[in-house]
């Protein structure tokens, strides 16, 4: 496996078991909130980091996430 997900099942992976966070409502869509806000501070230094195209990724990952707490 790679150190980059690329996969729901291993971003899913990394957040609530390597990383120890649970996919709660509140911290999904706190996330969502942060990832979609172009100004915020952190999503800046994400895209910087790992790129437009991961930082898409795992935005939609997260509105995955979030309708699976939904059902």
């Amino acid at each position: 496996m790679s150190i980059v997900p690329t996969t729901y099942e291993e971003w899913e992976h990394c957040i609530t078991v390597e990383c120890g966070i649970p996919l709660t409502t509140a911290y999904v869509s706190e996330r969502i909130e942060a990832l979609e806000n172009a100004g915020d501070y952190q999503t800046k230094k994400f895209i910087d980091r790992w790129g437009e195209a991961h930082h898409a990724r795992v935005l939609e990952w997260f509105r995955q996430a979030e309708e699976r707490l939904a059902q």
